[in-house]
């Protein structure tokens, strides 16, 4: 009998002050879970990146490889 593998998660964090929205990591993560917050607008002026559904994270780190600006850390749980 198969045991089922534990479900990989992850938590990503975004240092939102210095995001400058570019989307990168809205488009890399596989799982659709990043978007741009319409609701934020940081000290640059600009929508920072946030997470809509972390459960879903599979720690990746796509989104932290295409970040420009480093502004993203990703931790497996």
């Amino acid at each position: 009998m198969a045991t089922a593998k534990p479900k990989i998660q992850g938590r990503i964090t975004f240092k939102e002050d210095i995001c400058k929205g570019c989307g990168l990591c809205v488009n890399a993560c596989p799982m659709k879970i990043i978007t741009l917050d319409n609701n934020k607008i940081n000290a640059k002026g600009y929508h920072p990146a946030t997470v809509i559904d972390m459960d879903k994270c599979i720690a990746c780190a796509s989104c932290a490889l295409m970040c420009p600006d480093v502004v993203i850390t990703v931790e497996r749980l």
